[in-house]
């Protein structure tokens, strides 16, 4: 069963190879795609044309038919008599039909303004959509590197068998021979064991962060798809380009729509009316018989004094949009020192890698002997596990401060916005 476990594992890298890979910027690309919260995008613009549709329809004339048949206690009566007059009172019981037609024919470009605050608004929730998918950004680098680090852990893992399984061998051969002491042998093979339970628990360490990791892509990951590691070039800008931005503007800029709106709804109002209708009594209230009738017309409606609501309405707006300028420069400084924490990340890193090498060159010199010492018998094999643990160790850090690394980049570069770099 080691020997088939062992077999399985030597082989992975080969298995991996032919599998598709996928990069950090599929990843992003795959989340802004699928994620519930993008279908917004579009369904926002349906429902802001339809709004404007209807404000459209404003401009349009309006027709109404009303009808009534009314009995009433009392009509109009003369005090005389007319001589020689035939003209009766009108009767109680009256009856009138009317088709009523109103023209918008100006009102201060009203419609127009409205329609465009629908396109502002609609402009600054499209964008707080794309604020919000942009906070998935460091949702998957944090699972993309996790998956990344125990991929490469599994690497260095089985290079590190291979190296045991081969001194084992060569400790087998020995102790077949009688020039080797049966516990040397016993105490690699415990150390085989050890790797194996690690590559077991690395695995599934793996499979656990691939499925966070498929969640936020909406694609089914599983152990044979293989993540590359990314070469992330930090931009040298110091102008952050995040989304956010571009919302605060839009906020200010619906806000000052919004003002036009309000001057707008105090200019005057000129419409076109006209009636037409058949009752009994018709425009002739002395003639009690059915008549038809119309009645054509211009109508102005103009709210002079509004006790200084418009005013009001502006200063809040303006209220409003010093609230949008202070959240903008509270983001802009938080970004700066963001942006600062991660390139100080990045320095440590680099620095920390510089030494990786250094020590990882020196650790190789040493196991070299110490496999020559093991291999002519000056050494015991725990001495040699030893050598071998640290070599490895110092070569886990090396791949653990290079995963680090890449993924304080990706931070730096999802913090200034800068992704066309």
């Amino acid at each position: 069963m080691k020997r088939l476990f062992f077999t399985i594992f030597g082989l992975a890298p080969l298995f991996l190879s032919a599998q598709q890979t996928l990069t950090l910027e599929e990843c992003y690309s795959l989340a802004e795609k699928n994620y519930p919260l993008a279908k917004q995008t579009e369904l926002l613009e349906e429902k802001t044309k339809s709004e404007i549709k209807v404000l459209e329809k404003g401009k349009l004339p309006k027709l109404d038919f009303n009808a009534q048949a009314t009995y009433q206690s009392d009509v109009i009566e003369f005090p005389f008599q007319i001589p020689n007059s035939t003209v009766e009172p009108p009767n109680k019981d009256q009856y009138r039909a009317t088709l009523d037609a109103n023209q918008l024919i100006y009102n201060g470009g009203n419609i127009t303004a409205n329609s465009k605050l629908k396109t502002a608004e609609l402009e600054t929730q499209q964008q707080q959509i794309a604020v919000n998918l942009y906070t998935l950004k460091n949702r998957i680098n944090q699972s993309y590197f996790s998956v990344l680090l125990f991929q490469e852990q599994e690497k260095l893992l089985i290079s590190k068998m291979e190296q045991l399984d081969a001194r084992i061998k060569e400790v087998s051969a020995g102790v077949k021979y009688g020039a080797v002491l049966p516990a040397s042998e016993q105490v690699l093979k415990a150390e085989q064991l050890k790797l194996e339970q690690q590559l077991s628990q690395v695995n599934f360490d793996r499979k656990k962060a691939l499925k966070n990791l498929s969640l936020l892509i909406f694609q089914n990951l599983d152990n044979t798809t293989t993540l590359t590691n990314p070469e992330i070039l930090v931009p040298v800008e110091n102008e952050s380009q995040r989304p956010e931005l571009e919302l605060f503007n839009l906020q200010e800029t619906q806000l000052e729509t919004s003002k036009e709106v309000i001057s707008k709804s105090n200019y005057p109002k000129l419409l076109g009316f006209a009636q037409a209708g058949y009752g009994n009594p018709g425009l002739n209230m002395l003639d009690n018989s059915f008549q038809d009738f119309y009645i054509v017309g211009l109508k102005l409606n103009w709210n002079i004094f509004d006790w200084g609501k418009t005013k009001e309405q502006k200063q809040a707006v303006d209220i409003s949009k010093q609230i949008v300028s202070t959240e903008k420069e509270t983001f802009v400084l938080n970004n700066e020192m963001q942006q600062k924490e991660a390139e100080s990340d990045i320095n440590k890193y680099e620095a920390m890698l510089r030494k990786d090498s250094e020590i990882i060159e020196l650790r190789e010199k040493v196991l070299q002997a110490t496999t020559s010492q093991l291999q002519n018998g000056a050494i015991t094999s725990s001495e040699y596990i030893t050598e071998l643990n640290n070599l490895y160790e110092a070569r886990i850090d090396q791949q653990l401060h290079e995963v680090q690394l890449a993924l304080a980049k990706a931070n730096y570069k999802v913090i200034k916005g800068n992704f066309n770099e």
